[in-house]
């Protein structure tokens, strides 16, 4: 008589994780929001380290942080948590959780929801708060005699199945439904580890006429595993510790030992234990696990497999392959792109293609690939990607002297420096990391060589730019542009594919020294198309706004013989030029700066100065000003000494000399 132990007995992912978490906590005011798993061990051990089960949420006390079990909550729950204020630890089994987004899902899009499963259960309660009113089966059975006597057999339903149902449970409901339903959609959303584990105990029991169910009495999973096993001819005995064993079993039987996805390590080492020291029975006499494994599928690195997503953490993914092994897919496995996030690429229970790319069989794991699949299907369609002109999207990974790399689907795609689109005097490095569109110039399968081109997309993609602004471009039309490039004399702005100058002095109705005081590369602004030199395929463009007109503004506010505040520029000797508003100047002339006469205007003014002067005149075709503080010193001799062309030229406010 000897004893074997199932490979998967124990904890599954989705339990482990959350046990791990919980036990990990801080100390801190934490409650558990039902039962974590169905496990009274865990449970005492969790109240020992201060994190006791509340089954009603009315209990839960203010200022805690509440976590989520993993079988799993309704989202009435948890909108009443949060406008409770309390935190939220979601600890909710992975599976369970997509079971909540698809039933959520299928009642948004009009359907009704069916769950099989039992519904006393946590987790189908749970599911049953994600939509309205949903159908709960919990056998073949209970599948007929509803839809026997339903007239709603044309209704829209979407079927879900508890993660822990029995697999021919399920198949026996989605049969009948198929045959009773014209419209059903049906999720398989029994988990993984679930079915790897009913389908060890069954191939036990068949050669252990004894099995022993390790698990809590609560655990829906520990008691599937002891249906299968009896379905299978074994005589069960389902225990929750090692106090629950028999006394002695009957001599040269073979005594096969599983245990539920909630049942800890340290009591299926305990069961073991008393086993093999009290009761002498000794495990192994035949390898039975070496029988497992040969039923199991045996991997081999360079194999292209199909796993489903089991977890997403922000540096892999764990894929179930179906065989022993856990399978780790890296970040840098899946995608080149440095800002990826693994959480936008995969979800718990996608399927994902890869290739194997190591193999430990001690430590039961496995290393993937899906970049190297990626690369094999990408290098088929690239060997005719010349002919076809294709567009490929990639990132650039590193440079070299020649030119940079591109990773095209994990094709390595060499760009020559001329072929980048950047200037000659530029940086291959500025582009590292950056998206580019490219097309493939050259394959040599033999050398392994792919060479690319960017400048073929950005120059083609420009010359479309181009086509379509001077199809429509007409004077006075606006644009939004960009800031391309500073000269002394202007801006030039790309307004969709085509450059256009914007002149220093269309750029402000204020004098500028340079561009840049207005405006910097990179800027989004707004122009207008001033004129159009068809030929030679050039465009003026304006960016000031006539509304900004500063001599609009200062004739829409003073007229002659107002008084105005106004600040000294500069000399000259005839006078001096004062600012009255930004952009417009105006002179006073020598003999009007005071009521007595002066050979200089330094004797009564300082440049920087603030006067008040009274407007005498302004002459509306040539934009001059002229200014008086005489008149406002003796307003009866103002005019007793005009200026004359002999005074000497006169400054209007653009700078521009002429003759007054």
């Amino acid at each position: 008589m000897d004893y074997t132990v199932a490979l998967s007995a124990g904890f599954c992912f989705g339990v482990r994780r959350a046990v791990e978490r919980a036990f990990a906590l801080p100390s801190g005011n934490y409650v558990s929001c039902g039962e974590l798993i169905h496990n009274k061990a865990i449970v005492q051990q969790l109240l020992e380290r201060g994190i006791p089960t509340v089954e009603s949420i009315d209990d839960i006390p203010e200022g805690v942080t509440v976590i989520l079990r993993t079988h799993g909550v309704g989202k009435d729950t948890i909108e009443k948590l949060t406008a409770r204020g309390l935190g939220i630890l979601d600890l909710t089994c992975p599976f369970v959780k997509k079971i909540h987004g698809i039933a959520e899902q299928e009642q948004a899009s009009g359907r009704k929801n069916i769950v099989i499963g039992d519904a006393a259960h946590p987790e189908v309660f749970g599911i049953s708060k994600w939509c309205e009113n949903p159908l709960i089966f919990k056998d073949s059975a209970s599948v007929e005699t509803h839809f026997c006597a339903s007239s709603a057999k044309n209704t829209a339903y979407s079927v879900v199945a508890q993660t822990t149902i029995e697999r021919k449970t399920w198949e026996d409901c989605v049969n009948l439904l198929k045959k009773y339903c014209t419209n059903v959609k049906i999720f398989d959303t029994i988990c993984n580890a679930t079915i790897e584990r009913q389908t060890e105990a069954a191939e036990m029991a068949k050669v252990c006429p004894i099995m022993i169910v390790i698990g809590d009495r609560k655990s829906a999973n520990t008691g599937k595993l002891a249906n299968v096993c009896e379905a299978k001819g074994a005589t069960v005995y389902k225990i929750e510790n090692a106090s629950q064993l028999p006394k002695s079993f009957p001599e040269g039987i073979r005594i096969g030992i599983t245990a539920g996805a909630s049942t800890p390590d340290w009591i299926i080492k305990e069961v073991k234990k008393v086993m093999s020291e009290e009761m002498n029975i000794p495990q192994g006499g035949e390898n039975f696990a070496e029988m497992l494994d040969a039923s199991f599928k045996t991997l081999y690195t360079g194999e292209k497999v199909v796993g489903i997503v089991t977890a997403v953490t922000p540096t892999e993914v764990v894929c179930d392959l179906g065989t022993k092994h856990a399978a780790y897919l890296a970040l840098s496995q899946i995608t080149d792109d440095p800002n990826a996030k693994t959480s936008d690429l995969v979800k718990v229970g996608d399927e994902i293609e890869c290739i194997v790319t190591r193999v430990n069989d001690i430590e039961g794991t496995a290393s993937l690939s899906k970049k190297r699949l990626d690369v094999a299907k990408t290098m088929e369609s690239i060997e005719g990607a010349v002919d076809s002109r294709e567009v490929f999207e990639g990132i650039v990974v590193d440079t070299n002297k020649g030119g940079i790399i591109v990773s095209v689907r994990g094709v390595r795609v060499f760009v020559p420096m001329s072929q980048t689109g950047l200037p000659r005097e530029a940086n291959g490095e500025e582009m590292l990391k950056k998206k580019v569109s490219l097309r493939i110039t050259e394959v040599d399968l033999r050398r392994k060589r792919v060479v690319g081109s960017i400048k073929s997309v950005s120059f083609e993609a420009r010359r479309e730019a181009m086509e379509k602004v001077w199809s429509d471009i007409a004077v006075g039309k606006e644009y939004a542009g960009v800031v391309k490039q500073l000269m002394p004399f202007g801006a030039f702005v790309d307004i969709g594919g085509v450059d256009g100058l914007v002149h220093i002095s269309e750029l402000s109705w204020s004098r500028l020294r340079h561009p840049s005081e207005v405006v910097n590369v990179g800027d989004p602004i707004t122009v207008h198309v001033l004129a159009l030199d068809d030929e030679k395929k050039k465009i003026s463009l304006g960016y000031r706004k006539a509304e900004d007109n500063p001599w609009t503004k200062f004739t829409s506010q003073y007229n002659v013989g107002d008084t105005a505040t106004v600040k000294v520029l500069k000399f000259m000797p005839f006078g001096a030029f004062a600012e009255i508003m930004p952009g417009v100047d105006g002179l006073i002339h020598i003999s009007q700066m005071a009521d007595r006469r002066i050979t200089r205007p330094s004797e009564v003014l300082n440049e920087g100065q603030t006067v008040d002067v009274k407007i005498t005149a302004i002459d509306m075709d040539n934009k001059k000003i002229s200014l008086s503080i005489r008149a406002l010193i003796a307003p009866e001799t103002m005019i007793d000494e005009p200026a004359t062309p002999q005074d000497g030229p006169v400054e209007d406010s653009n700078d521009t000399i002429v003759e007054d």
